[in-house]
């Protein structure tokens, strides 16, 4: 009986393990664990709107709509006319749409560099099988059951990682929808295989895409959009810990904490300043910095005394741009859409669109253009920018006896040099992270017959930022091995020497995986140990 408990346990907790997609309430956390393995199901609500938005979409062809990437060509060759579907569907004309589709999922795979680690593939395949589920894609049933057949198998497209300029990633993409017809390659398991052989092994058939299943395929952010998302959960951790690091630098350089005081804050209102700065009052809870100190500056250097400010700031383009992804990942940005719901028509020009006896309406549309967020990307480099330098300028004062009242370069009897050339390797990063804080959305050509005349760089503007991300957490571990010294150095001075329950725990843990540096030693190694102790810890 036992047995049959234990097992009925383990059933109930893989069966629980899965994502529940229906188009409506995808959150960033659930792209993530899904990016990471977790299988995903499809609401039968969902699947409705998807019969229903491919139905409306063929109704229209039927009726003489000119409809872009069904009827008609794309791009520049919107003037040209493929599929005649007025009438009918009869097996000629299914026919010559399932050869354009397929064709012109061919003519949109060019993209460039190594191919893209599984979990970002995952996270592609993810966000636009729940945009297609929103019900404005017009997409075939069999297509997003496809797209739940490849995440549940753990079947990855091999998708190349550059190739394209942010307005929807129709060279990548492509790569998705020709593993799906049994073409290219795909991963299982780690191995680089035929995706005819994938298909095989796991017994799903090849698609057939007809109508707009091959614009759906192609045509969408959701390259760019996996890799803001999975960058925006990078940030959120680096955030929580840069607070606690901060916490403990201001700790290690006995310096003041008036600048993020309720009676200080509440004098300009912002918002999120009085949020970050009640965080920070709470991580510094019962620290030796709430108490009178003869050596305590009155005001110490900007990287330290605005800090509160730089942090809010984080924190603040943060939260605008999780909203807006929100958005992104639950909606369709599908160019025509379907609206299932349309209103009346208000004029003729209006009323073509429509699906004559019904509520729907196939529009163009340019919904495929991500700039809202992709300017948020944009401006979360340059804060990140700002806070990586001010972490920076926060490591130099602490190796300042100037503003310590400590030993030069956080030394001792014993060091040599301690600290002194360690400053390199962060203001490298920094400089770097500099270098990326400029901006990418403004570089682009006019391309496909100078019609495509702007675009986004969206997946660069991502890309930057999570390097940017990555550089940040080398700078704020140097930070931390800094402050850890410092607290060090202060405790031999005065052993009864209060930090606040969340700084004593994050030096503790610390000091276990980077002992205080007595003599000089290689400090490469202590650096590496510094990055994974940040990326992994949490309070």
């Amino acid at each position: 009986m036992r047995f049959f408990i234990l097992i009925l346990a383990i059933f109930v907790s893989v069966q629980a393990k899965q994502v529940v997609l229906n188009g409506k309430d995808l959150t960033i956390q659930d792209v993530y664990d899904i990016s990471l393995g977790e299988n995903v199901k499809i609401d039968k609500k969902a699947l409705d709107r998807v019969f229903r938005s491919h139905e409306a979409l063929i109704e229209a062809a039927k009726q003489g709509h000119k409809i872009y990437g069904l009827t008609v060509g794309v791009g520049l060759n919107k003037d040209k006319q493929f599929v005649d579907a007025h009438g009918n569907l009869d097996d000629e004309v299914i026919k010559a749409s399932k050869k354009f589709n397929i064709g012109l999922i061919h003519a949109h795979c060019g993209g460039v560099y190594e191919d893209l680690k599984p979990n970002v593939v995952r996270a592609i395949m993810a966000i636009r099988l729940n945009n297609m589920l929103y019900g404005g894609s017009g997409v075939s049933l069999e297509l997003v059951k496809t797209y739940e057949a490849f995440l549940n198998n753990n079947i990855i497209p091999a998708v190349p990682s550059k190739g394209s300029v942010g307005e929807a990633d129709i060279t990548i993409l492509g790569h998705i929808g020709l593993a799906m017809l049994g073409e290219g390659f795909v991963y299982v398991d780690g191995e680089k295989i035929p995706a005819s052989a994938a298909l095989s092994k796991f017994n799903i058939k090849k698609i057939e895409p007809f109508g707009k299943d091959a614009l759906s395929i192609i045509s969408s952010n959701s390259y760019s959009s996996a890799l803001a998302v999975l960058a925006i959960l990078d940030l959120k951790n680096l955030i929580k810990n840069l607070k606690l690091v901060y916490a403990l630098s201001l700790e290690g350089l006995n310096g003041n904490v008036a600048p993020f005081l309720e009676e200080s804050v509440k004098l300009r209102p912002f918002p999120q300043l009085l949020l970050t700065a009640k965080d920070l009052r709470e991580l510094l809870k019962g620290s030796y910095l709430w108490e009178n100190s003869s050596k305590r500056a009155l005001q110490d250097p900007l990287s330290y005394r605005d800090g509160v400010y730089q942090i809010a700031a984080l924190e603040s383009s943060l939260k605008t741009l999780e909203d807006l992804m929100k958005i992104q990942l639950n909606s369709s940005d599908d160019n025509p859409g379907v609206n299932l719901d349309a209103s009346t028509p208000k004029n003729s020009y209006q009323e073509k669109f429509f699906v004559k006896n019904g509520k729907s309406a196939v529009v163009p549309n340019s919904n495929f253009e991500p700039l809202l967020w992709v300017f948020e990307l944009e401006k979360m480099s340059i804060v990140l920018g700002f806070n990586s330098k001010a972490s920076s300028q926060r490591i130099i004062k602490l190796d300042d006896d100037y503003f310590t009242g400590l030993s030069r370069f956080l030394g001792t009897d014993e060091t040599i040099h301690a600290f002194g050339a360690m400053q390199k390797p962060f203001a490298a990063l920094d400089a770097e992270n500099q270098l990326l804080a400029n901006p990418v959305s403004l570089n682009w050509l006019p391309l496909a017959g100078n019609i495509e005349d702007i675009a986004t760089n969206a997946p660069l503007a991502a890309i930057k930022l999570q390097k940017q991300i990555d550089n940040f957490y080398y700078i704020l571990g140097m930070e931390l091995l800094h402050a850890a010294q410092a607290i060090d150095l202060r405790m031999k001075e005065d052993p009864n020497l209060k930090l606040s329950v969340k700084t004593k725990k994050l030096f503790e843990q610390y000091r276990k995986q980077v002992e205080f540096l007595q003599v000089d030693r290689p400090l490469t190694e202590d650096f590496r140990k510094s990055y994974d102790f940040l990326k992994n810890y949490s309070y």
